[in-house]
């Protein structure tokens, strides 16, 4: 199996380097995923306007999803290209779709400064101090600094609505690490609007916070979010996949753990390589937006109540000096003609 694996690969890079040696023709139709959240609408509508106004590319958006997106690239070649596929969600299928050469992962990290995991807010830390550096391990000694509003004797660690991955994470992951004997109790925000309500309220009254969050969000960038070091390595995919990520009860003894690494990617099919071409397929792979960037861009969306075309625009206003790294001069010049 792991001969069969190498060759595969192998093809994959072989049949990769055959697409992108072609002759850079003019640019044909491309279909790019505009997936429901705003970071991947930035990026999808941002791409459009490079595409179509830099490369001559005739750019649709179709709505998308992370399940559904990847599987439609995967069983029928479309759309061309998802700018922002979280990774982990399809871990096993896309590595077996890359090496049997039916995607490519054309950027391995089209945004940085990713992260899932806990979180504090800046107001924890001033209330206290003490905090500041400490890891998980140590706030866990601590629930009174938390004190839950419905019973105060309780420290309150903020979990994910139900219905999300992240809610069968945390649930193990608060019997991992004993927590409801150590004083905690886990909590359900009910939903998005929910848990960042809990941020906000916690964050404008200046009381301690803690719970789960990611990055890039709007929320990370408006209050200034600090992640928190577990204080133990990330104990394997094992661990991962078959205990931490299954529902409550159906694995026993979770291990304590950090939160798996978070990894996002542009993948795209071999029709997006045939049709846009070399110099196309080489923006894709340039291109990268720094979180402190795209946390800021989040925050314009949140408070402009703004779409991924309007945002789009923004971005490629104010941040002429990144996205200009990623394209020659000549298509940087098309680029701002058509803004």
């Amino acid at each position: 199996m792991r001969i069969k694996k190498i060759i595969f690969s192998i093809l994959s890079v072989l049949l990769f380097g055959s697409f992108t040696g072609i002759a850079n023709a003019a640019c044909g139709k491309l279909v790019i995923a505009e997936q429901n959240w705003a970071s991947a609408e930035l990026m999808a509508n941002v791409d459009k306007i490079i595409l179509e106004n830099g490369y001559g590319c005739e750019v649709e958006l179709v709505p998308g999803a992370t399940m559904p997106t990847f599987t439609s690239m995967n069983d029928k070649g479309t759309p061309d290209m998802n700018p922002e596929q979280w990774a982990n969600a399809v871990y096993t299928p896309l590595l077996k779709a890359v090496d049997e050469g039916r995607l490519f992962q054309a950027n391995k990290e089209p945004i940085s400064g990713l992260g899932e995991g806990w979180w504090v807010t800046p107001g924890t830390v001033k209330t206290h101090p003490k905090i500041k550096g400490m890891t998980a391990l140590q706030i866990l000694e601590h629930p009174e600094w938390f004190p839950d509003k419905e019973d105060p004797s309780k420290g309150a660690f903020v979990g994910c609505p139900a219905g999300w991955g992240c809610q069968l994470a945390n649930a193990n992951m608060f019997v991992a690490y004993e927590m409801e004997k150590k004083g905690w109790k886990l909590i359900d925000p009910g939903s998005a609007a929910g848990l960042d309500g809990t941020i906000s309220k916690a964050s404008d009254s200046g009381k301690p916070w803690f719970g789960y969050y990611w990055s890039p969000t709007s929320m990370v960038g408006k209050y200034g979010l600090i992640p928190v070091d577990f204080g133990v390595p990330f104990a394997g995919r094992d661990n991962w996949d078959n205990c931490i990520m299954k529902p409550a009860g159906e694995c026993a003894n979770p291990k304590q753990t950090a939160w798996t690494k978070s990894e996002v990617n542009t993948i795209i099919t071999s029709g997006f390589v045939e049709k846009g071409g070399k110099d196309v397929v080489k923006y894709v792979e340039k291109r990268s937006y720094p979180g402190d960037v795209m946390n800021a861009m989040l925050v314009y969306m949140a408070d402009n109540q703004a779409k991924g075309s309007d945002a789009a625009i923004e971005f490629l206003t104010k941040y002429e000096k990144l996205w200009s790294k990623w394209v020659s001069s000549s298509v940087k010049k098309k680029v701002k003609a058509g803004l």
